[in-house]
């Protein structure tokens, strides 16, 4: 049964209440007033029938200058350069432009003195809420965040103790889908190259690689961390991996794919770690630029503007019903193959 909240002695059903009366995740309701075509036609009509029954209406804009709140929500993201941001940005500001409502993006640069100044800059700005892509810092763990009053939903990351609603992807899912990707090529000396671990999705992509090596018969997984996931963390990988010798991998899953160029850049240089003749190799996150590199590389694709629409309808969510439930909205990955793993059967599409 839906869960009737009262806002300024009116009843206000949320999203929440919308899922919960038509039997679907939050994410389906979000899928159905955002991108219909990604649900059945049965289940949104099951979702339009519960809107129209609890009466829920989207009108944020309105609503919020009648309150007197700021129309504009900020976007805190960890690195613009890394194109699957841009494309979380790029979800909300999509939905946020529906409701009449302004999107301010500022980047941390992967600096955490910056990313709580950026914080503390929305807060002071008194902007309606906030959706933040948080680094893998004791801040964000420790639900210590610099903000007291702002509605705030977090993406690509999950709270620990649950304080705020968030959006994330299914990491462990994800690497084992490169796993059982190059186990399904023949491989079977595998090595995960990525850091550092203590990094929880990175750890999360290990473990899914892990758990898909260990179900193929004769088949290994070795770990080599880097102290981070850019090109040159990939070069300096490469040259280890050089002195010892050809054939001691024959496939490589990269926790990102900045990792995966370096690794590509100086490997393939050398006779004996042809790629992929000789050693095949994944990344992960789909940036846009893993499609152009000299040799385009095999990704597991994360929904990145599926994800940022999916925090902007949270948010939308807390704004207005500051007590709903904090939940958490898993999405899913998928793989994209390219010449990296499968050399010359794969075409590049010249559409």
């Amino acid at each position: 049964m839906a869960t009737e909240r009262r806002t300024h002695g009116h009843t206000q059903p949320s999203m929440a209440d919308v899922a919960a009366h038509a039997g679907v995740a939050l994410g389906t309701v979000s899928n159905t007033l955002n991108s219909p075509q990604k649900v059945t036609e049965r289940t949104r009509r099951r979702v339009l029938a519960s809107i129209a029954e609890l009466g829920f209406v989207r009108n944020d804009a309105a609503r919020f200058l009648a309150a007197g709140t700021s129309t504009a929500v900020g976007l805190v993201v960890a690195d613009l350069g890394n194109s699957f941001f841009v494309d979380i940005a790029r979800g909300a500001e999509k939905v946020m432009r529906r409701q009449g409502l302004n999107v301010m993006i500022v980047n941390s640069d992967i600096d955490p003195d910056r990313e709580i100044r950026n914080l503390q800059l929305f807060e002071q700005a008194r902007v309606a809420g906030i959706i933040l892509a948080p680094l893998d810092t004791p801040l964000i763990r420790s639900e210590h965040l610099p903000l007291q009053r702002t509605p705030t939903v977090l993406v690509n990351f999950e709270s620990p103790s649950h304080a705020y609603a968030g959006v994330v992807v299914n990491e462990r899912h994800g690497g084992a889908l490169a796993a059982r990707h190059l186990l399904d090529l023949g491989r079977r000396r595998l090595l995960f190259a990525g850091g550092p671990l203590f990094l929880g999705a990175v750890k999360e992509r290990y473990d899914g690689a892990s758990a898909a090596v260990r179900e193929a018969p004769h088949a290994s997984l070795d770990v080599l961390e880097t102290r981070g996931l850019n090109i040159r963390h990939g070069r300096q990988l490469a040259q280890q991996i050089l002195a010892m010798g050809p054939g001691r991998y024959d496939g490589i899953i990269a926790a990102a794919d900045l990792l995966a160029i370096g690794l590509i850049e100086t490997l393939s240089q050398t006779d004996g770690f042809r790629v992929p003749d000789d050693v095949a190799i994944t990344g992960y996150d789909n940036n846009h630029f893993a499609s152009e590199s000299a040799i385009p590389i095999t990704t597991v694709s994360q929904p990145g503007e599926e994800m940022g629409s999916a925090a902007a309808d949270l948010l939308l969510d807390r704004i207005a019903n500051p007590e709903s439930p904090r939940e958490t909205v898993t999405l899913e990955p998928h793989l994209i193959s390219r010449r990296s793993s499968l050399g010359d059967i794969w075409q590049r599409d010249q559409v």
